[in-house]
């Protein structure tokens, strides 16, 4: 079992995330199955963390958005101004040409003989000459005003939908990715005795992403479809726990020749009653059981007496899978069969 090919150059993803090893010979090594669990957990965080990435470009976009639509309604603006100002620069254009400085034109003024209607008519023409002027360099600056508005608008449009795709692209790459790890994951529980759907689909309680899920039920009350099943027939835990395990069965069985033994792993909310008043003062009160959130289980084969082989040896090696024998079950009550899986251990390794 092998885990290929999945390391894809991302934009905006953290450079740890760009540098996976390859993973390989799952089949019975314990220590690369912990590692491809790993491995699927850091895969989901940082989808999680693109997918955060392109919820905030959206954001992003979407103030780019308000932005680009005050540019065009500026840009509407400017060229009803333009028209505005059109309009007045033509009619004095106009005016001007029919009227060139009343009917004696220009003579008079040049003889000296011109009288104040003539002097009149030539300060009109001054005035509208300067007026003209005036609008056209008004409008040829409104004019650029609206060339670079519209630039601006054009380049926040292709940015936009640029920075987009290439965001959904990379959180696609990723939950492909993270896909593939799981699915070789679920193969490789299936090849170390993991019992799934009959149709081969990878049970949703083996998926290790979804191991936090459980957490959303009352103890003794997590549906058995998010439940992984354990080697050992019968039996079942959460799946994180259940994949540390599996590492750690294999592990035993290479020391000893033979899987653990388990007695006893969930335990429904029912099934403590039960062990609680036919068993009492070893069992936990019902509803605050580690047997209920699928993270503890009883052991047989040797385990579950204090100092043999098989108990020395869980003591010195259970931790390296997240698996450890609680303080209080040293004394009280004194069950060395009792073991249980904490998740903070097993981040640690």
């Amino acid at each position: 079992m092998a885990v290929a090919s999945l390391l894809v150059p991302l934009r905006g993803i953290p450079a740890q995330a760009q540098a996976r090893v390859q993973l390989e010979g799952v089949r019975r090594d314990p220590s690369n199955l912990s590692e491809l669990r790993k491995e699927a957990e850091r895969s989901a965080k940082e989808l999680e963390d693109a997918t955060k990435a392109l919820e905030k470009r959206r954001a992003d976009i979407a103030a780019s958005e308000k932005e680009l639509k005050s540019k065009l309604t500026a840009l509407q603006d400017l060229e009803r101004r333009l028209a505005v100002m059109r309009q007045p620069v033509s009619q004095m254009a106009e005016l001007l040409y029919q009227q060139p400085f009343m009917a004696g034109g220009i003579v008079p003024y040049l003889s000296g003989s011109a009288d104040e209607k003539t002097l009149r008519a030539l300060m009109d023409a001054n005035q509208i000459v300067a007026v003209r002027q005036q609008a056209v360099e008004q409008t040829s600056a409104l004019y650029k005003e609206a060339e670079r508005l519209a630039g601006e608008a054009q380049e926040l449009r292709a940015g936009n939908l640029l920075a987009e795709a290439q965001l959904a692209a990379e959180v696609d790459t990723l939950r492909q990715r993270s896909d593939k790890i799981v699915k070789s994951l679920t193969a490789a529980l299936v090849k170390l005795g993991i019992k799934i759907d009959k149709v081969g689909r990878a049970a949703l309680g083996c998926n290790p992403l979804r191991a936090a899920t459980a957490d959303q039920y009352p103890n003794g009350l997590i549906p058995k479809g998010m439940l992984c099943p354990l080697q050992q027939k019968g039996f079942s835990l959460r799946a994180d726990a259940t994949i540390a395990f599996v590492s750690l069965n294999e592990a035993y069985r290479q020391r000893f020749g033979k899987p653990m033994c388990v007695t006893d792993a969930y335990r429904s909310l029912a099934e403590q009653q039960s062990i609680y008043y036919r068993r009492p003062g070893f069992a936990a009160v019902p509803g605050r059981s580690n047997h209920g959130l699928g993270l503890a289980v009883d052991l047989c084969g040797g385990v579950e007496r204090s100092g043999s082989a098989e108990f020395v040896w869980m003591e010195k090696n259970s931790k390296r899978y997240g698996w450890f024998h609680p303080s209080w079950a040293y004394s009280s009550p004194f069950e060395p069969w009792h073991w249980e899986y904490d998740p903070k251990i097993d981040e640690l390794l």
